[in-house]
């Protein structure tokens, strides 16, 4: 299918926004960090929800900020244990605010949104972690908020995909927190794989091979990328994690990656929903202001999450 016309202007309007510019290799991450935090385009607008907590997580060495926002109702509510996105070097709890907000509203779920610690300053396996640590938390502390911490389901988009995948993994093999589900938002899988969508998609649909190559360069050592902490794609053993439900976008680098992750799950005995978007660059649910299809996979989301914590 072609490109969406609103998502193809949107790539027109980055292109002459961008034109000129460096590529991301000439740049720190922190000036890219300052770039990207100025740049939000298309943020979303912060819907209302009935309460919002910043809290303090304690990890290794210090803690990390989380921010939970609870919907309108009365719970005991559903949580949605959420890690952004960004390439595990960019991003933050504030530039997804719009998201997070919006999935709370979807899903009449609590949403903990995680400030895991970024890299190159905490590369592999800090990130991951943390969002471990988050998760003990959230199961230890969420009903002081109205959440039930017999139901706690983990997603994220991106590098917050695989970091919520990840720690499926890392639940699964320490012994716990049980986890209800998993959602991931074309998820990053595999450090390791070279996959058609990274090739056909390499140029000129927002996330690039060169910006992943960037990422990844400040993130992993080459001797890491084998970790299944790293790659979850080539964990050896995926049978009894959470459901899951893999979102990915047809014009992706990372599409190929979600699907073969969600098939791996399959294999496993996992129970998987798979929906890849038509149409759709990687982020395009960051764009739901001005993307009708981002605002559809939020309600989509909202309903697996429903459905998710019906089950349990």
């Amino acid at each position: 299918m072609p490109l969406d016309p609103q998502v193809k202007l949107i790539l027109e309007q980055m292109a002459a926004v961008t034109k000129g510019t460096p590529p991301i290799s000439s740049y720190s991450p922190a000036e890219y960090r300052a770039i990207s935090e100025q740049n939000m385009m298309f943020s979303l607008e912060k819907e209302e929800v009935s309460q919002v907590h910043d809290v303090q997580i304690p990890v290794d060495e210090g803690e990390i900020m989380a921010r939970i926002y609870i919907p309108e109702g009365n719970g005991a509510y559903p949580v949605f244990l959420f890690y952004h996105g960004g390439g595990w070097v960019l991003g933050s709890v504030d530039s997804y605010d719009g998201m997070a907000r919006m999935i709370a509203n979807a899903s009449g779920a609590i949403v903990v949104s995680v400030d895991y610690r970024l890299a190159p300053e905490h590369r592999f396996p800090v990130a991951t972690e943390d969002c471990y640590q988050a998760l003990i938390w959230t199961k230890e502390h969420i009903e002081e908020y109205g959440g039930r911490q017999d139901c706690i389901i983990v997603g994220g988009d991106s590098a917050g995909g695989n970091l919520a995948a990840v720690v499926t993994l890392m639940a699964k093999e320490r012994g716990g927190p049980s986890i209800t589900g998993q959602v991931l938002i074309y998820p990053a899988t595999s450090f390791t794989v070279s996959t058609p969508s990274m090739r056909e998609n390499a140029k000129g649909y927002f996330l690039t091979k060169d910006m992943m190559n960037w990422l990844a360069y400040h993130y992993i050592h080459d001797e890491d990328r084998s970790s299944p902490y790293a790659s979850p794609l080539i964990a050896e053993d995926v049978s009894g994690l959470p459901e899951a439900f893999v979102m990915t976008a047809e014009f992706d680098p990372l599409r190929d990656e979600g699907r073969l992750y969600a098939d791996k799950l399959a294999a496993g005995g996992v129970s998987v929903q798979y929906k890849e978007y038509k149409g759709m660059i990687h982020g395009f649910v960051s764009m739901a202001a001005v993307i009708d299809q981002g605002k559809k996979a939020i309600s989509h989301i909202g309903e697996v999450i429903k459905g998710m914590a019906a089950k349990d």
